[in-house]
C-alpha cells in the first residue's frame, strides 16, 4: 500500500517565491508525494460586503496578502518536475481551474470550504482529471453522494474523498477518524483519504490503518511565521517524523498467512513440545501423570498445541523421561 502524501504549502510561501521554493525541498526531502499550493483571488473568493468574522477586521485585504501571484505557477511546476515531486494546487475561480488545466496537471484538488458548492464542484469535474475532495464542513454522507453524483454525470469516476475538519487547527477530540470507516463501507468506488489540522503528527497514521490512502497535511518552514496557517502546519522535521510513521503504518498492516512469519521461523524452537515426565512401556496410556510439556518445540516433536488429542492416547514406543513424544 502507497498512501499518497500531499504536503499542502497553501498560503505559506509569505508572498516571497523564495520561501514558495523552500516549501517544495521541505516536501521532498520528507518523501512527500506532491506539493500543493492555492490558487484564489481574493475578488473572486469573498464578497466586498463580507462583515467582520473569526477575528478579521477586513477578510479581503488577509486574502489578498495571502494570494499566489499566477504567474509564480509555471515556475513553481517546473521546479516540482525538476525535483521529482508533483505540483498541485486547489483552485477557488474558474479561471484557476482553467489555469491550472493548462499548465497540465495530473489531479486537481477541491478544498473543504468549496466542496459544498455544487456548481463549483460540477464545474471542475467537466475537466474530467481525478479530483481529490475535501469532505469537510458542511458535509455528511448524504452530501458526499451528491458531490460523488455530480462528479460521476460529468464523467470523473476517479475520486478521492477526503475526510476533513475545517477547524484551523482540529481539537484531538473532533477528528473523529471512525468517519473514514464509514465512507469507505458506503461507497466501495472511491478512494478514501484524510486532509487533517490536527497539530500532531500520529493522526495521519491513525488514518492510514483505518484504510486512508491519501493524507494531506499543511507544512511550514516555522510555526513562528507570521499568517493563519503556519501556527498549525508541521515544520520540517515534523513532516519527516510524520510520513516516517505513516510508511511504518503501512509495513504494519499485512495479514499473517500462515502458522509463522518470516521473522518467527528462527523462534519456532522457543514452543512448547510434549515430553515424557515419567518412563513410559509402549502400549501405555498417556496421562497426565506420565507427560507434560516442555521448551524447544523441534522439528518432530509432537507441538504442545496438540495436547488434547495425545492426552489418554496410547504409547506407540517406549520413553524415558525428558523424550520427546
Amino acid at each position: 500500500m502507497d498512501t499518497f502524501v500531499i504536503a499542502e504549502a497553501g498560503s505559506n510561501h509569505n508572498g516571497i517565491f523564495d520561501q514558495a521554493l523552500k516549501l517544495i525541498d521541505i516536501a521532498k526531502d520528507a518523501g512527500a508525494n506532491a506539493v500543493k499550493f492555492q490558487t484564489f483571488k481574493s475578488e473572486t473568493l469573498y464578497n466586498k460586503n463580507t462583515p467582520n468574522f473569526a477575528g478579521y477586521n477586513n477578510i479581503n485585504d488577509l486574502i489578498k496578502s495571502l494570494e499566489l501571484p499566477r504567474d509564480w505557477q509555471k515556475p513553481l511546476k517546473k521546479y516540482c518536475d525538476k525535483k521529482n515531486i508533483e505540483f498541485m494546487s486547489s483552485p477557488f475561480d474558474e479561471q484557476a481551474v482553467q489555469d491550472l488545466v493548462d499548465l497540465g496537471v495530473k489531479r486537481i484538488k477541491i478544498a473543504g470550504f468549496e466542496a459544498t458548492d455544487l456548481r463549483f464542484v460540477d464545474m471542475i469535474a467537466s475537466t474530467k482529471l481525478p479530483l481529490i475532495i475535501s469532505a469537510g464542513i458542511g458535509c455528511n454522507l448524504d452530501f458526499i453522494e451528491q458531490i460523488i453524483k455530480t462528479c460521476n454525470s460529468r464523467g470523473c469516476n476517479d475520486i478521492t474523498i477526503l475526510h476533513c475538519n475545517n477547524a484551523y487547527p482540529t481539537p484531538q477530540e473532533d477528528i473523529n477518524l471512525n468517519t473514514i470507516k464509514n465512507i469507505k463501507n458506503r461507497y466501495s468506488n472511491i478512494k478514501v483519504g484524510l486532509s487533517d489540522h490536527t497539530t500532531n503528527t500520529l493522526t495521519p497514521s491513525l488514518a492510514v490503518a483505518l484504510g486512508a490512502t491519501t493524507i494531506e497535511k499543511h507544512i511550514t518552514i516555522s510555526k513562528q511565521l507570521s499568517g493563519p496557517d503556519h501556527v498549525f502546519a508541521m515544520e520540517p522535521n515534523e513532516l519527516k517524523e510524520m510520513i516516517h510513521m505513516i510508511r511504518l503504518t503501512e509495513l504494519s498492516l499485512g495479514q499473517k498467512k500462515g502458522q509463522y512469519t518470516t521473522s518467527e521461523q528462527l523462534f519456532k524452537k522457543a514452543g512448547r513440545s510434549i515430553v515424557a515426565k515419567k518412563n513410559i512401556s509402549q502400549g501405555d496410556k498417556l496421562t497426565v501423570d506420565n507427560i507434560t510439556t516442555m521448551r524447544p518445540y523441534l522439528n518432530g516433536s509432537v507441538p504442545a498445541s496438540m495436547w488434547f488429542e495425545y492426552l489418554n492416547s496410547t504409547a506407540g514406543k517406549n520413553y524415558k523421561v525428558g523424550d520427546f513424544i
